[in-house]
């Protein structure tokens, strides 16, 4: 079956080599020889040492009277357990092999990289209609080969995209999947056999009467058949099937994407899908003005945040959105832009029975809500209602001092000419209303907790700058002053600290004093 060993005849070889080498150390305490040993012994001028290396490692796992211990072997009239584990490899039950798949699988699933969820070898009705991006791990049976667009892989792909149990699943871009490689779902089968096998030979050591050799080395291969395990895993789940549609109008297409590495199945998705842009984590105002131009988004002269998280969840044309907070961090970052105007977009809280935007916020922060009628402006009808409102509480502010200025000259002339009183109801008149203050100017001061100082400028932060600064025009100063009094004394190590760190951050004063 191995045409490099058969050559040479390798394993007959090696083996009596071993033979010859270990029959007088049979009852000794260190019994066998070591594998430089076996090659010095079998290997001739001109031929490869790493032939006869391969040829040990097949008669360890294949033979049934051949010791190891290390880098030891020997022959000995007992026979090991390698053939016992050999014969129940074979004869366990596709069932069991699979269910050890499956479970290894589930483990792998505790790993979400940048994926909201993993579900590993379920059914359609078992996987939610959500908002979130998610990596579905299909089962041992439904494999993949490169492009094979019947496997069982596409078709299970497909019929969980399309369905959840009987209904139709509505948010479709959510969803990518991961399926095992047809023919190296072989080889990890052959090795969850192996593991299996060295399991249940530990597990039931007592009751086969093993010697302490004998446990020892079903222990050693236990835990390698385990490792070899844990390599063929992500070997086998390579093929990540993700469905997109390029054109909006299009068909559905499949797209087959090889992974490579040894992180953990989730993980290499996730940084494969980062790399091609079909997953992304973070996004900004402009890519997401770019997106609401391009099918178009709008609804109207609006859309609403809610809605555009369906959206994205929806169609298979926009980006893959990890969640709905990169949407909601992209709408924030656009608004905060002095460019928003040309580039990105306003918002919103809600509009009135009248079409007029309450909250209307662009160029500036703003806390931006998912629900409760939030809604995204275009940039254009945004600025015009701002300069609306502008003109409006300018033309407000110069009536109001026009008024005061009348009931100011009136009050004169009354003076003057007898006609008026203290109340100015002499005449039947009413006095008119006092003019409406403009306040202009805020000015505030509080002592922070010195241990919580980040903390409570933080709240201070969201809860007064930010209504300062978000009015068009504003000009917010912000002073931090520091008075600290040290009972004993700086020592040099804080003076110099200080000082130096002052100087980093550029502090208008500073300095320490003797009293």
């Amino acid at each position: 079956d191995a045409p490099n060993l058969g050559r040479y005849s390798a394993c007959r070889r090696v083996a009596r080599t071993i033979y010859v080498g270990s029959a007088p150390t049979q009852r000794a305490a260190n019994r066998g020889i070591d594998d430089r040993q076996v090659k010095l012994g079998c290997v001739q001028p001109g031929e490869t040492v790493a032939t006869f290396g391969d040829a040990i490692r097949r008669l360890t796992d294949r033979a049934t009277y051949l010791y190891v211990d290390g880098s030891r072997y020997w022959y000995s009239t007992q026979p090991t357990v390698t053939r016992l584990a050999e014969d129940r490899a074979n004869q366990l039950h596709e069932h069991d092999v699979q269910d050890e798949i499956v479970r290894r699988l589930r483990d792998e699933a505790r790993s979400r990289g940048d994926f909201h969820r993993v579900h590993a070898c379920v059914t359609g009705s078992d996987i939610p209609d959500e908002h979130e991006a998610r990596l579905v791990i299909l089962g041992p049976e439904y494999a993949h080969s490169k492009g094979q667009a019947d496997s069982a892989a596409r078709k299970e792909a497909q019929t969980i995209l399309d369905h959840r149990g009987n209904s139709p699943r509505s948010y479709k871009n959510t969803l990518v999947f991961l399926a095992g490689d047809a023919n190296r779902l072989k080889d990890l089968q052959a090795a969850i056999r192996q593991f299996l096998a060295w399991k249940s030979i530990w597990d039931e050591r007592e009751q086969l009467n093993l010697d302490p050799f004998q446990s020892k080395q079903a222990d050693t291969k236990r835990r390698n058949a385990d490792d070899t395990v844990n390599v063929r895993i992500p070997e086998t789940y390579q093929w990540l099937l993700v469905p997109n549609q390029p054109n909006p109008r299009g068909e559905l297409v499949w797209t087959e994407i090889r992974l490579q590495g040894a992180d953990s199945l989730a993980l290499r998705a996730a940084k494969k899908l980062k790399s091609e842009e079909m997953l992304l984590v973070q996004m900004g105002g402009v890519r997401l003005r770019l997106e609401l131009d391009r099918v178009p988004l709008w609804r109207g002269n609006d859309v609403s945040v809610k809605q555009l998280v369906e959206d994205f969840a929806t169609y298979l044309y926009l980006p893959r959105l990890r969640d709905s907070d990169v949407l909601i961090n992209a709408i924030r970052e656009g608004i905060m832009l002095l460019t928003w105007q040309t580039e990105t977009f306003g918002y919103a809280q809600s509009k009135d029975a009248a079409g007029r935007y309450l909250g209307l916020v662009g160029g500036g922060a703003a806390a931006v809500q998912g629900e409760s009628g939030a809604l995204v402006v275009k940039p254009d009808v945004a600025a015009e209602q701002q300069r609306r409102d502008a003109e409006a509480a300018k033309a407000k502010a110069g009536d109001a001092s026009g008024t005061a200025t009348v009931n100011e000259n009136a009050g004169e002339q009354g003076q003057k000419t007898g006609t008026g009183t203290a109340d100015g109801i002499e005449n039947g008149t009413p006095p008119a209303p006092p003019a409406t203050p403009i306040y202009r100017r805020f000015h505030g001061s509080v002592q922070l907790d010195s241990l919580r100082v980040g903390r409570d400028a933080s709240r201070i932060a969201d809860e007064v700058i930010q209504h300062l600064a978000k009015h068009v025009g504003a000009n917010v100063e912000v002073t931090l002053e520091i008075r600290a009094e040290l009972a004993d004394g700086a020592s040099e190590k804080t003076i110099r600290a200080v000082t130096e760190n002052c100087h980093t951050l550029r502090f208008d004063t500073f300095g320490f004093e003797e009293q």
